[in-house]
Formats: structure tokens, C-alpha cells, sequence
């Protein structure tokens, strides 16, 4: 019987065999990075942990024959139940004889397949322990310096430190620099050092070198240790209502993965100074069985005010947590690890025979000083105090084709929070999504990311559904609706209020040389709007629409061409009026075996002003990835080279430069540049070792 399936599944469409090394991320993956990036301040973001667990899964493939689901979650391209369909096909008929097999099982189509075939392999041997002694010696070490730098020079490095208050101590660059030994995911260890523009470099306020340090060591599948971190890592749990630190996927066109999905615990080495906790961590298992108990202690960034000597019982209080990361300036020094934060918490876990999954979640936080928050009225019922905590039940359950997964958490003020979802496969080529959100205002939480409007989860009421839709060959039909309600005031907002959001995306991709996506997407979420100056803020509706269309041509096995078209409507019928359009055409050079690579773009782009704004995922060096935001009226273009000298050296190499034909000042504040250009440079060295 595996034979004759082996035979039938070979006689279907053919899965390339040998894979070349991933070093850019798919189209899918970029425009869940659009999604989760599109309301960040930078162009950067410092967290590239996703991009990295690709490329290592790349080098180190899944091997089918031992992937057990926490590691098929791992890649976040497989839905929970896909993955239950996995384990219950090798259940029943046993390892896998060739990759090619993996057609046969129920729910994973071809999309599916072409999707995660680079970092799956099918090998006989599935014996994955090693000795700590061979997974500290065999391993592949990797050395990263990257520096980036914009060439203008803003008014933040102009200023006269005899004459100015506030100005940028350090020089322009931004450096990077990371070591990681790596055994086949089994044993990491490394380094990260960074420096931010503007921060100084071995003097002055940073005479011990760099800005940010980062040290992990990391041990999976040792025995009955599932996973042993020291140094920093990130701690997952549940669905993000009590912890989740590593990159989440918002809402996008893949409505399967409104699911958080990850394990308990991950190494850190990033160069982002927020999101990872200091210290140490332990998952172990047996049979059913899982858990996870971690403490950290670490310094962070805080506006600090001293206490009211006037007045007798007052103390000192830290009025927010800073989370930008930059010490350039004499204000921004002084807010550097002046708070300290000691966290504490775990996990257990227990998987049932009838695929039940359940799992208890707790974390407790203690500072040095107490928070205290600005008596707006949005802040009334954020974190205040030195103490507070977060505790959840989670749980995730297959019934067939159905998966129902969920989390209900509390705080130590007992105020409540509820997300409940499902995913449903009613055919082959039809999925279905539906999640309830209910979260109190008063629940509060830190490092937290669950599948919510809000940036954190708090003051918030909601469902979204979502369907995709296979209906040919080639054809995929992608449409969500999420209706919410915020029952109490929030930033810029000085009411209650209630939104709504549509997504419709048609995409045709007949072969792996072409593909086209047209995307319509619609949000109406209030904002204050007072351009009279009243003493209170109304909050009106103010509508944005977006449409994007992209098309992909792989020209030869050499050159692949893209270009999208974009277009905003903000507001369309209101006195905010403002329309949006953007343009851009690139090139992609990755020829298969020679060591000369690149991507080039040109783009042009014209709005009206910052709301009508829109966004664009550029490719760039290894691991590195911007989302820059484009607003008024220019032109951008930029060239990516990468060369691998030998097998041990490669080189990366980035020109950008966006130039504005309305406008002679580009930025604000210390960031302002005088002119209409403004060129960003960066440059990247790999060593292998």
C-alpha cells in the first residue's frame, strides 16, 4: 500500500527536488512584514528573528521523519490543521520513503507544498540526539558586521554642543555586529553588538563600547530538556494576551494564520532592546507532559521623576517605559536603564490522546519603581504601581476538520480577558476563520501581541472572519471582515468608539514564472479631529480605502520581473481629504551557482499628505528588511549587490535614495534634513567559520 501511494503521488505535479539557500523571504512572508510593520515609526525594524529561524531551517531542513507539531508550527505556514493531518497520515503509514509523498496527504495542496518545500527533507534517520560535546564542536560559526548610514547630514549632528540643550553626542552610523554557532538548531550560542545613529562609540556616554549587548545560549531536544536557554531569549505563551515576544503575524490575506503559534521558549539575538527577557529558562517534557519555568532581571529604559520633597510621603515614579532603544542625546542618556524590571513565570502543559491540548500560563513583574502613569483620561486604567502579574488558560483542539483554539487570562485586578477562534477546512479548497476578542480596558500586560486591532491587548471588542476560497487551478480568492469596539477612551481618541475593516484579494498564479495579486482593502477606525481649535476634541469617522495590484514574471531562470501600482483615498467625502498613489518596478538578478546577485527598483510616489501615506517592503541584505513610509511627492530607487567572494566570505551591499520634488526640508526636529534628498548607505560582511 505505501508503495502504490508513493507511485500515485510521484504522477502528480512534481516537487522540485534539490532547493538552493533561502535568502530572501517568499511574497507571502513579505506581506505579512508589510502587515506587522506598517504602523512602526522606522523603516527598520531591529527584530529579524523570523527571517533568521527561515534561513536556518533552510541550511538545517525539517526532516519529516522526526518533526514532531511544536517544530512544523516553528515555520508559520502550516495551519493547525495541516499539521494534524501530517502527524496522523505518518501515523498510520509510517516514515516517509520520499519527499514526493507529502501530496498525498488530506489538505496540504500544491500552494502549500511549493510554499514549505525549502526547509523540509525526508531522511531515514531520526535519531536527533547528539552528545553536548559533538553539538558544541560540530556546529558552523558565523560572523555578521553590517553599518548603515545616512549620507545627509541632519540637524541633530549640526547643532553647537556649546550652544544646544539637545543634541546627537555620537556619529551618523548605525553598527552591527553578531557571532552565532549554530548545530543544526539543536545548540546556539552567540553575540549581538549595535549602535544606533547618533550614540557614541567607545566614549563619552558609551565607554564601554557599544550601545546594546546581547549574549544567548541555547539547548533544544536534549533528553527530557525540550529547550534550556541562559543569557536572553523570548518567552511565547498562550495566544499573546499574557506574553508573546517574537513577531507576530497580523491581519493579512492569509487568514489562516490568525493562530499564534511558537514555542514557549526562543533564543534572543536580535539587536531590538525591548522584547527579550535576561536570565534564565527550562522547558522539560515527558510523555504529555510539558514545562516551563523562567526568572529574568534586566535594566530598562524610563522617563524618571524625582519625588516632591515638599510634600512628606511622596516617592520617586516613572511616569512611561521607553521603548525606541536610542541614547543620543543628553534626555534620552538619562532615561537609560533607570528602571528595573525582574519577571518571573512558566507554563505547564498537557496534550490529551484525543488531541486536546491544555496549557496554564503565569508571569509576575516587579520594579525598582513604582509606574504612574499622566492623569489623562486614556491612562485610566493603565499600569501603576511596582508589582502586577498576568495569568491565563489556554487551550487548542482538532475535531476532523475543524481546529478551536483559545485563551481567557486575568490580572492581579482581576480584569478579564477572552479570545476564542476557530479554523475550519470545509473542502480542499476552502478554509474558513472566525475569532471573538472581549478584553477589559482594565486588563493590562507587557510584551504582549495577541491577534488584536490595538498594538497591546486591552479595551477592546471584536470578530473577525475570514475566508479563502481555491476555486481553479491557480486561482485563490482571499476576504476577511473584522468589526471591533473600543468601550473605553484611547490615545487621540476621546471617546468610545467602534470600527470596522474589509480585505478582498484576488490572486491567479498559474506556475512558479507568474503571479498576480489585486487587493482592495477598507478601514474606518475615529480619530479626534479638531482643526478649529474647540475645547473638545470631536471624534469623527474619518474612512481609508487601498487598493494595490502586483505582478511578478520570472523572465528567465536569471531575471524576475515585479511592479505594483497602489492607490489611498483617506476620508474620501470629508474635510481631511487626501489620496495617495505610489508606482515601483524591480528587477531581481539570482542567477543559480555564480556569486554576483541583486535587485534594483525605482519607484515613484505622490500623496497629499501623511495620513494618504503609503507603504513598500524593499528587499535588502541578508536578513535585513525595511518598510518605508512615503508621503508628499518624489521618486525612490535603490540597488542590492551580493557577492560571495568564496564559500566562507559573501559581501552585501545597498544604495537608496529618495528624492522630493515639493518640499526642501525632509524630516523634523534633530532628525531634519536640509534639501530635497535624503541617501541611505549600507554595507554587510558574512564570515563563515
Amino acid at each position: 500500500m505505501k508503495q502504490l501511494v508513493l507511485i500515485f503521488c510521484c504522477l502528480l505535479v512534481r516537487v522540485a527536488g534539490a532547493q538552493p539557500p533561502v535568502t530572501q523571504p517568499s511574497p507571502d512572508t513579505e506581506q505579512q512584514i508589510e502587515n506587522i510593520t506598517e504602523n512602526n515609526a522606522d523603516e527598520e525594524t531591529d527584530d529579524d528573528s523570523y527571517l533568521q529561524s527561515l534561513s536556518e531551517f533552510s541550511r538545517n531542513p525539517i526532516n519529516l521523519n522526526a518533526a514532531d507539531a511544536p517544530t512544523l508550527e516553528e515555520l508559520r505556514m502550516l495551519t493547525p490543521i495541516q499539521i494534524d493531518n501530517f502527524i496522523t497520515y505518518r501515523s498510520l503509514l509510517g516514515k516517509f520513503l520520499s519527499i514526493y509523498e507529502i501530496q498525498a496527504i488530506p489538505g496540504w495542496d500544491l500552494a502549500t507544498i511549493q510554499k514549505i518545500r525549502p526547509y523540509i527533507m525526508v531522511n531515514q534517520d531520526v535519531n536527533l540526539f547528539n552528545a553536548i560535546g559533538s553539538r558544541l564542536k560540530n556546529g558552523e560559526n558565523v560572523l555578521f558586521i553590517r553599518s548603515t548610514q545616512v549620507l545627509e547630514k541632519s540637524k541633530g549632528y549640526k547643532l553647537d554642543s556649546s550652544q544646544a540643550t539637545n543634541f546627537y553626542y555620537g556619529s551618523p552610523q548605525r553598527l552591527f555586529v553578531r557571532y552565532k554557532y549554530n548545530f543544526k538548531n539543536l545548540l546556539q550560542y552567540g553575540v549581538v553588538a549595535e549602535k544606533d545613529p547618533g550614540e557614541q562609540l567607545f566614549k563619552g556616554t558609551q565607554k564601554q563600547g557599544f550601545d546594546f549587548y546581547s549574549v544567548h545560549f541555547f539547548i533544544r531536544n536534549a533528553g527530557k530538556i525540550k529547550a534550556l536557554a541562559l543569557g536572553d531569549f523570548t518567552v511565547n505563551l498562550g495566544q499573546g494576551l499574557t506574553q508573546w515576544m517574537s513577531q507576530a503575524f497580523r491581519k493579512g490575506p492569509d487568514i489562516t494564520t490568525i493562530k499564534r503559534q511558537a514555542a514557549v521558549l526562543r533564543p534572543y539575538n536580535s539587536a531590538g532592546e525591548i522584547n527579550f527577557h535576561r536570565g534564565l529558562g527550562i522547558t522539560v517534557g515527558k510523555n504529555n507532559w510539558e514545562a516551563t519555568l523562567f526568572g529574568s532581571y534586566k535594566k530598562i529604559d524610563a522617563n524618571f521623576v524625582l519625588a516632591d520633597t515638599s510634600l512628606l510621603e511622596a516617592e520617586d515614579i516613572v511616569t512611561s517605559l521607553q521603548t525606541s532603544g536610542y541614547h543620543r542625546t543628553r534626555s534620552e542618556v538619562e532615561d537609560k536603564g533607570v528602571q528595573s524590571q525582574i519577571a518571573f513565570g512558566g507554563n505547564v502543559k498537557y496534550r490529551f490522546r484525543s488531541g486536546l491540548q491544555v496549557g496554564v500560563n503565569a508571569i509576575q513583574y516587579k520594579f525598582k519603581t513604582a509606574l504612574q502613569k499622566a492623569p489623562d483620561p486614556y491612562n485610566l486604567f493603565s499600569l501603576t504601581g511596582k508589582s502586577f502579574g498576568n495569568y491565563s488558560v489556554d487551550y487548542g483542539y482538532t475535531y476532523k476538520n475543524i481546529h478551536f483554539f483559545g485563551e481567557a487570562a486575568t490580572n492581579n485586578k482581576k480584569k478579564l480577558a477572552f479570545i476564542q477562534g476557530m479554523l475550519l477546512s470545509v473542502a480542499g479548497n476552502v478554509d474558513v476563520s472566525l475569532l471573538y476578542r472581549n478584553i477589559s480596558p482594565g486588563y493590562q500586560s507587557l510584551y504582549t501581541s495577541a491577534f488584536t486591532e490595538n498594538t497591546f491587548p486591552t479595551n477592546e471588542k471584536g470578530l473577525f472572519a475570514g475566508i479563502s476560497i481555491k476555486p481553479a487551478m491557480g486561482w485563490r480568492v482571499d476576504a476577511y471582515a473584522d468589526m471591533y469596539k473600543f468601550p473605553w477612551l484611547r490615545y487621540r481618541v476621546d471617546a468610545p468608539t467602534t470600527g470596522k475593516e474589509y480585505m478582498f484579494q484576488l490572486t491567479y498564479q498559474p506556475n512558479k514564472i507568474f503571479s498576480i495579486y489585486s487587493r482592495l482593502r477598507s478601514e474606518n477606525k475615529p480619530i479626534n479631529y479638531n482643526p478649529a481649535g474647540l475645547t473638545l476634541n470631536p471624534v469623527i469617522a474619518q474612512p481609508r480605502q487601498n487598493w494595490r495590484t502586483q505582478l511578478s514574471v520570472k523572465l528567465n531562470s536569471i531575471f524576475t520581473f515585479r511592479s505594483r501600482v497602489e492607490m489611498v483615498w483617506f476620508d474620501k467625502r470629508g474635510a481631511a481629504a487626501e489620496n495617495g498613489f505610489t508606482i515601483f518596478t524591480d528587477l531581481l538578478y539570482n542567477p543559480m551557482m555564480k556569486p554576483l546577485s541583486g535587485n534594483i527598483r525605482l519607484q515613484y510616489f505622490e500623496t497629499n499628505g501623511y495620513n494618504s501615506r503609503v507603504y513598500a517592503y524593499e528587499n535588502d541584505v541578508l536578513y535585513g528588511y525595511s518598510i518605508p513610509v512615503f508621503y508628499d511627492k518624489g521618486y525612490r530607487y535603490y540597488i542590492n549587490i551580493n557577492y560571495d567572494v568564496n564559500k566562507r566570505i559573501s559581501i552585501w551591499a545597498k544604495w537608496a535614495q529618495t528624492i522630493y520634488t515639493d518640499k526642501t526640508l525632509i524630516g523634523s526636529g534633530l532628525d531634519e534634513i536640509e534639501g530635497n534628498h535624503k541617501t541611505e548607505v549600507k554595507l554587510q560582511l558574512r564570515y563563515k567559520f
